[in-house]
């Protein structure tokens, strides 16, 4: 054969090699399948391990939350107050300004421009504090919450009528909103709570004979994990994110009401819709009978998007996940300041 022949032939032979290299379809579809199954046992690994990278965020929200308030009590000896206002006996009604413990520490938490631009001589809804009231700080947010990063404090009714909640409110302000409450204690938030944020409250460290290692300071909120009606038929004017137990770092809007509204026997209330004060925006509590966490709490305790419990920063600086089992005796012993209650190891 001459040379240039064998050479084509040659050549030939190492294309049809070549091509008899590739994967069969059966051998493709194989290795899919195994992609397949390494994907789905990689996923659930990919997405634990971003919830817990979220989680340790919150962590650290809630640890330079209790470092600013620290560099507070350095600076004006005692903790802020729960929320600021005068009180109209004759009415029975909060006047404001509202201003809450969130927004006294502003400085404390490097947002001193923000504090800055507030006009704490006038009440939250004044016009003057329009801009202000809705700005989103970002330490004030939980990043595994999706809750509206602005909300509506309105004043009005609730009811429920053939398992349907229903609403009549009229908006005062919108808010940015917050994931992280001061604690009130026991009962419901407003005046003189045995915790340590009340209004007009101004505790200091001698104030908690409990110990600092052993009372409860701020906690979560989430809304969207309340066992109460998700949606509400709005009556009259439509007020878009209207607040039934969201929480906000600006204070406590005057007038403002919660309502705690689910069908029994979720609802500790006795399945009515039940009015709740305005405080519970800037102030959560540990009454009713559940603990942290819990869906079927009222609507201003302390509930979050971690599973079966809350985080919650002690008044020492540290943090601790409660879980929904604690014992309740604990639970509300921990919520208390001066009680006096024995705390066992390791609840």
């Amino acid at each position: 054969m001459p040379r240039r022949s064998r050479a084509a032939h040659d050549e030939c032979r190492k294309r049809r090699a070549r091509g008899q290299a590739g994967f069969t379809l059966i051998e493709l579809l194989v290795v899919i399948a195994i992609i397949g199954v390494l994907v789905g046992l990689l996923l659930p690994a990919v997405q634990a391990s971003r919830a817990a990278a979220l989680r340790l965020q919150c962590v650290n929200n809630l640890k330079q939350i209790g470092l600013g308030l620290h560099n507070y009590i350095d600076q004006r000896g005692c903790l802020p107050p729960g929320y600021v206002s005068t009180y109209d006996y004759l009415r029975g009604r909060e006047m404001g300004t509202g201003w809450g413990w969130a927004s006294q520490t502003l400085t404390t938490i490097e947002q001193g421009n923000l504090y800055n631009q507030i006009n704490f001589s006038l009440n939250i809804e004044d016009p003057t504090n329009s801009t202000v009231r809705l700005w989103q700080v970002g330490l004030y947010l939980c990043p595994l919450d999706d809750m509206p990063r602005t909300w509506t404090a309105a004043d009005g009714v609730a009811w429920i009528y053939q398992n349907q909640l229903y609403m009549a409110q009229q908006a005062i302000c919108d808010v940015a909103g917050s994931n992280y409450v001061g604690m009130f204690g026991v009962g419901e938030p407003g005046v003189d709570g045995d915790g340590v944020f009340f209004r007009g409250s101004a505790i200091r460290p001698l104030d908690i004979p409990d110990g600092l290692t052993q009372t409860l300071c701020v906690g979560e909120r989430c809304v969207n994990r309340n066992a109460g009606y998700p949606h509400a038929n709005i009556v009259g004017t439509p007020i878009k994110n209207v607040g039934r137990g969201h929480a906000t770092w600006v204070g406590a809007v005057a007038n403002t009401q919660l309502w705690s509204c689910a069908p029994s026997p979720y609802e500790p209330d006795g399945g009515t819709c039940m009015r709740e004060d305005g405080s519970g925006m800037i102030l959560g509590h540990t009454g009713e009978g559940h603990g942290p966490g819990d869906p079927h709490s009222d609507v201003n305790q302390f509930l979050s998007k971690h599973d079966k419990g809350a985080h919650f920063l002690y008044c020492d600086g540290h943090v601790l996940f409660l879980r929904n089992s604690v014992d309740y005796n604990v639970y509300k012993a921990l919520s208390t300041r001066e009680k006096g209650e024995v705390i066992p190891d390791g609840y």
